[in-house]
């Protein structure tokens, strides 16, 4: 459903439709965490204009958001017991504009994964496919947009964590300008690289979602002041004269002829329409050299973000005969094995004797991507690949964390937003076998109304505006 849907009806009725639409589809899903009561919400809403952006809208967020009063686990163990004492600014945002929150999303733990498998309460489902995967890290909140029981949901970016489970599940999942959006309470993976991010339905209701949570906050000292359009007011899916550019290190990476077929299909019509497409090449080198840039920074970053996850100063303490035991238990049984592995990768590139040849390295080859990255944009006002080189896989067909040379750059190129910084999102484009597939489509930093009216026209084209499914429960 699309936010006017909502607020056509009785807006305490919706929140607990779909409170109770979350907790029926549970065992199928799997996607909740937490259930947040909604009672007091709606109390608050009478103090609330009828006339707010989301009044009476039921929202999800992702579990790394932190709600006072109520448990943020990051999907982690060791974060079980944590009880937050403070709202993520995002929080009160959404609450000014009416929003209610019906539930925590599952996530891969602490942000880390791209599949929604390590998550501390178990896989999260693909409501297309019970069998497949959701993608991940914010593979929860896609999830309960795409099954129909919120129409936005929170969720995070740091490599393609909105953008991938979002093409996997068939929703609309946005990765605004790093800053465009305050990070104040989440928890953090990769500072450098973290978004906040979120999902809806269609990009009507993606546009108004980015004016709500937009803006400076004095407590995010990366939160930037810039200008906040009004994104749906100005949406215009005209294309006469807007110079596209297909990243064809992407296309060519593609082994599914289905994907790359309908994906040209789509560049027609959008030609069809005035657009002006070329085929540009980064160079293979920086491309491949995306992942690994990856790995050593975020994980780098991830170990300096989490020390503090110790046992003594937050979450589940183990027994031990010391402080020392007490740590290296309580983190041993914390934390699932793909995380414990990201951080000995990251404390390895910490090492004094590693930093020069490895995370120094990396900051550097960053730079060359990012600056050829950019070089796109100067003459090109938007950059589109394929999101996803396949429908969302089966657990044991999934390649995350995988340095796979047929899908290194296919499957990682989202990247490229995050180490820029400049604004992505996915957006449907069709079904292959009855499954979910999309495109990516970036623009310069701060022009997310081009990267929307791109996609409101191959939202128009593909017909799926509004795009739900049916879960059996």
């Amino acid at each position: 459903m699309k936010y006017a849907d909502y607020q056509r009806q009785d807006a305490a009725e919706n929140v607990k439709n779909a409170y109770a639409d979350a907790q029926r589809l549970q065992k199928a899903l799997n996607a909740v965490v937490t259930f947040v009561d909604v009672e007091a919400q709606l109390e608050h809403l009478r103090d609330v204009d009828e006339n707010a952006p989301l009044y009476g809208i039921p929202i999800v967020l992702k579990d790394n958001v932190s709600t006072k009063g109520i448990r943020t686990t990051a999907s982690s163990r060791i974060l079980d017991n944590y009880v937050p004492v403070y709202d993520a600014t995002i929080v009160k945002k959404l609450r000014e504009a009416g929003a209610i929150c019906i539930a925590k999303a599952s996530m891969d733990e602490l942000g880390m994964g791209g599949t929604n498998l390590n998550a501390y309460t178990g896989k999260v489902n693909n409501p297309y496919d019970l069998e497949r995967i959701s993608g991940g890290s914010s593979g929860g909140s896609a999830v309960l947009v795409a099954a129909g029981v919120v129409p936005m949901a929170i969720g995070t970016d740091t490599g393609d964590s909105v953008r991938k489970p979002a093409a996997y599940c068939g929703v609309v999942g946005v990765k605004p300008t790093y800053g465009r959006i305050s990070r104040y309470g989440i928890i953090p993976y990769a500072s450098s690289l973290d978004h906040v991010g979120y999902f809806n339905t269609n990009v009507k209701d993606a546009a108004k979602t980015l004016e709500v949570l937009a803006g400076r906050d004095d407590l995010d000292m990366t939160s930037s002041s810039a200008h906040i359009p009004a994104f749906s007011e100005q949406l215009n899916s005209d294309l006469h004269g807007k110079r596209i550019a297909v990243l064809g290190n992407v296309q060519d990476a593609i082994q599914d002829t289905r994907i790359k077929e309908q994906f040209t299909a789509m560049i027609k019509k959008l030609e069809s329409r005035g657009a002006i497409v070329e085929t540009v090449y980064l160079k293979k080198e920086l491309m491949e050299a995306l992942l690994p840039t990856y790995y050593i920074i975020s994980n780098a970053e991830a170990v300096a973000n989490h020390s503090n996850l110790d046992g003594i100063r937050f979450g589940i303490r183990e027994a031990g005969d010391n402080l020392e035991e007490i740590m290296i238990h309580s983190r041993t049984k914390g934390f699932s094995s793909a995380v414990r592995k990201r951080f000995v990768i990251g404390s390895y590139s910490l090492f004094v004797e590693n930093q020069e040849k490895l995370l120094k390295k990396a900051h550097r080859v960053r730079r060359v991507i990012v600056d050829a990255y950019r070089e796109l944009f100067a003459s090109h006002d938007a950059v589109l690949a394929v999101a996803a080189p396949t429908t969302a896989p089966y657990p044991n067909e999934s390649v995350d964390e995988q340095l796979s040379a047929s899908y290194l750059i296919a499957e990682n190129h989202m990247l490229l937003g995050n180490f820029s910084g400049f604004p992505s999102m996915s957006v449907p484009s069709g079904l292959i076998d009855g499954l979910p597939i999309a495109i990516n489509v970036s623009a310069k930093a701060f022009d997310e109304q081009t990267m929307f009216n791109v996609a409101k026209a191959i939202e128009e084209e593909s017909g799926m505006a509004g795009n739900c499914v049916e879960v059996k429960a």
